[in-house]
């Protein structure tokens, strides 16, 4: 085929597989043998450094043979290759230095034939040549940190393990989600994973990790800000990290020039301090130091900004303080929200990633994609639990046990809690221990924690296998100062730690990273300007059970003083100074402790008070030998606290469920063996329920496999706070019959979100005579126009609808393509109120 045909541009002959003349001379700085140069340089653009100088040669007829052609300056293969005027061909690099070394006379003259000669393209003139080395020299920086980002992505440790591993091997897969740039999820993160696991394949678009900024097909406008939400220890970090490693690779992403990763850990640091851009990046990437403003700006940057949850930034967007010039100085806030609103270095992509409860940060305006990490599938799971033994055996019969457990088994969505797991069930499956496998969660973290001593013990001391009271004992005084340290910062949501939180509660660096086995160090920066370091537990859920464990040790040492701060008007006693002497029984004090965490917005004391009734339990506390301390863990004792949390009303039927999931830690599994033979009979509407089965009966439908055809609350024989607590099945069903049950605002936001979850199963909805008032309908509006409602009728009969519900709804059901049958009566409407 001639050279001047299409196909031979894009198709490059194999001419030969034999070396030729000139091949022993060595190979191109970009590392392609010389072999594939020889019979594609002049065809393949990417072994090239000019692609530009590269097409150009290609439209000169006196390139007839690209295979022999070599420069006549140094005999080789041609590199980079440029022509004169007159029709000869070098080397860019050997002309230019040949000019360089002449005298200066006028136009340089072409080595070859002696005449005064004009670089052809105007790419070769020794004006130009300071540019072509700015160009050369920007390349290599960018080079060196690639090599850099590569060396710092391809490997990772998990949990405290210090062995290494492939990231390649242990990757999670990225999903698309809908609509959770307009809410904030602010349910406890394990209530979320409970959700996200019935979440169905079907319903979600997969996206590999390296095309998060392509465009749909229906997406008209380029991507360029992505928002990843993810519960904690679910995988966003190491999803960075493999998108940063496949770049580095040269595997994706290659039309992005420079890709800066920073995490809010590092940022944390420099908070209160004035930075500019450039100066940031330089900073925390030391091979970028050589970067200039210009170049940066001529670059395709990526800039990703990991765990917006960790940031103790206050990111404030009211604020209109542009900065546009990435040589401003500024704090480091104000350059943060400049960058996401586009004023600073627009043309640059973002990345942030974050946990759902503090994903709202973000405006919604400002972000055009969002994605969300959800951790290991089912076939994930089993794959990760036999990656880690060569005992099939043994392997099998881990898969086997968590999945006879629903809490365990959901828990192993996040990739943290599959190593406890493994951890555990090794431990306790190779060697001589006795006794069941841990069936709670409160279990599960308690033989933890005796794992990660023993190994401590083991390594560190060189000692012998002692029982589980013997070693507590030992570790006590530091599992304690390591408990007092996550409770403390559990009580104002922090889960970093700086070297002065470890003082406060009286720790060493040395022993709480290297003794304790569930504390380890996250970021360590190499740099005179940051000898701060920061600290977390390996996942939140330990730093909740050790939390839990020290509260309570307080509660069995008497140290009233913190039981008082954290109880405050839960504490029983604080009426009677006669009285103020006297101390709560256990019944008394978790159901203080319950009471509290029933109150929190967010829930965020869900998991610590499912440990807190967990530990009551007198085979816990065996098992945790003296950490504890000794308790009233009478039958009688431990009966009435289960009583109480069976009379408990939260208000909230989401919270309710709470209530359920500590009945199970507590081994009371008469409610639930109750509501699966309530679900076998036949007579349902006769059989009264009460508040307490309601709850469990909402949790079980919910997670049920099988969709609910129709959930009737009027069918239900029991109270109409039990009714209530019913509403969470919504979520899994396909018709709910709401009628008369007294909505209040919790109520409908509970509908709200059965209405825009992912995916949405309801189709048929009836709040008939229910009196929604305005603060209901405002919670309902936004989730019938949300992309994933699917509703086809909605009764909404006798709901003393007032003008501005109807204004409200109005304006939801316009985008609303689903909907088919709309019932209005009862409602007094004037035709200048209600008008789609």
């Amino acid at each position: 085929m001639s050279l001047k045909s299409d196909w031979s541009m894009w198709n490059p002959i194999n001419f030969s597989d034999e070396p030729g003349p000139s091949d022993t001379r060595g190979k191109r700085e970009s590392g392609v043998p010389v072999e594939e140069t020889l019979s594609s340089c002049a065809l393949r653009q990417d072994v090239l450094k000019d692609p530009v100088s590269t097409s150009c040669a290609l439209r000169q007829d006196v390139l007839k043979d690209p295979v022999s052609t070599s420069c006549a300056l140094c005999q080789d293969v041609l590199k980079d290759p440029v022509s004169t005027s007159c029709g000869h061909w070098f080397c860019r690099q050997c002309i230019t230095s040949y000019w360089e070394q002449r005298p200066p006379s006028g136009d340089p003259s072409c080595p070859q034939c002696g005449g005064r000669s004009r670089p052809r393209a105007g790419l070769q003139t020794a004006s130009q040549t300071s540019s072509v080395r700015a160009e050369r020299g920007l390349q290599e920086v960018l080079d060196e940190h690639r090599l850099s980002l590569r060396r710092r992505c391809e490997r990772v440790t998990e949990g405290t393990d210090q062995s290494e591993t492939l990231l390649n091997s242990i990757f999670t897969e990225l999903y698309i989600t809908r609509g959770q740039s307009e809410e904030v999820n602010t349910q406890h993160e394990v209530r979320q994973l409970e959700t996200a696991s019935k979440k169905e394949p079907l319903h979600d678009t997969p996206i590999k990790c390296q095309d998060i900024f392509k465009a749909s097909p229906d997406q008209q406008t380029p991507i360029r800000a992505v928002l990843t939400n993810g519960v904690a220890g679910v995988g966003k970090s190491f999803s960075v990290q493999k998108f940063t490693l496949d770049w580095a690779e040269g595997l994706g992403n290659q039309d992005v020039s420079l890709v800066i990763p920073l995490s809010f850990r590092e940022l944390n640091l420099i908070k209160g301090e004035q930075y500019s851009l450039l100066r940031l990046l330089h900073v925390f990437h030391p091979t970028l130091q050589k970067v200039t403003a210009e170049q940066l700006a001529g670059c395709k940057v990526l800039l990703i900004f990991d765990g917006l949850d960790e940031s103790r930034l206050s990111l404030d967007f009211r604020k209109k303080k542009v900065v546009s010039d990435v040589s401003q100085k500024s704090s480091v806030n104000v350059l943060l929200t400049n960058l996401i609103r586009g004023k600073l270095l627009p043309s640059a992509l973002l990345w942030i990633t974050s946990r759902p409860a503090a994903a709202n940060q973000i405006p919604p305006e400002c972000v055009d994609r969002v994605t969300e990490v959800r951790g290991f599938t089912d076939a994930q799971k089993e794959e990760y639990f036999r990656r880690r033994s060569s005992d099939e055996g043994l392997s099998s019969r881990i898969i086997s046990h968590i999945k006879s457990s629903r809490s365990l088994h959901i828990m192993c969505l996040i990739p943290v809690f599959c190593w406890i797991t493994a951890a555990v069930l090794d431990h306790m499956l190779t060697t001589d221990q006795r006794g069941e496998l841990p069936q709670t969660l409160t279990d599960m973290y308690s033989h933890f924690l005796l794992v990660q001593t023993r190994r401590k013990k083991q390594k560190y001391e060189e000692g012998h296998e002692t029982s589980p009271q013997q070693l507590t004992e030992a570790d006590r005084e530091l599992l304690l100062k390591l408990g007092r340290l996550a409770f403390e910062h559990l009580e104002k949501g922090h889960i970093m730690f700086y070297q002065k939180d470890l003082q406060r509660c009286g720790l060493g660096v040395t022993e709480a990273l290297v003794h304790s086995g569930v504390c380890t160090e996250i970021f360590k920066r190499e740099s005179v300007i940051f000898q701060k370091t920061v600290y977390c537990f390996v996942h939140l859920s330990v730093q909740e059970f050790l939390a839990a464990v020290y509260l309570f040790h307080c509660y069995t040492s008497r140290n009233k003083k913190v039981l008082k701060d954290f109880l405050k008007k839960d504490w029983p006693y604080k009426n009677s100074k006669i009285r103020d002497q006297e101390y709560p029984s256990l019944d008394v004090f978790l159901k203080g402790a319950m009471e509290k965490s029933l109150r929190s917005r967010n829930g965020h004391l869900d998991l610590f008070v499912r440990f807190l009734h967990g530990l009551s339990l007198e085979s816990n506390q065996r098992l945790l030998g003296g950490l504890l301390g000794r308790t009233d863990n009478r039958p009688e004792t431990i009966q009435r606290a289960i009583s109480n949390l069976k009379e408990m009303n939260s208000g909230d039927p989401d919270k309710s469920i709470n209530i359920f999931h500590c009945l199970t830690e507590m081994r009371d599994l008469s409610v639930h063996q109750e509501i699966t033979e309530f679900l076998k009979s036949g007579n349902r509407s006769e059989e009264r329920l009460s508040e307490i089965h309601c709850s469990a009966l909402a949790y079980m439908l919910q997670m049920s496999e099988e969709v609910l055809d129709e959930l009737d609350l009027s069918q239900y024989n029991t109270s109409e706070e039990g009714k209530r607590r019913l509403i969470p099945a919504v979520r899994n069903c396909r018709k709910a019959t709401l009628a008369d049950c007294g909505l209040s605002e919790t109520e409908c936001e509970v509908v709200a979100s059965a209405l825009k979850s992912d995916p949405s199963h309801l189709r048929d909805l009836d709040l008939s005579h229910n009196p929604l008032q305005d603060s209901g309908v405002e919670r309902l509006s936004p989730a019938l126009k949300s992309p994933a409602c699917r509703l086809e009728a909605l009764s909404l009969s006798d709901c003393s609808l007032s003008e501005i519900s109807c204004s409200a709804l109005a304006s939801a059901l316009k985008s609303n393509l689903h909907l088919r049958d709309l019932d209005l009566s009862g409602n007094a409407l004037r035709t200048q109120e209600w008008s789609v």
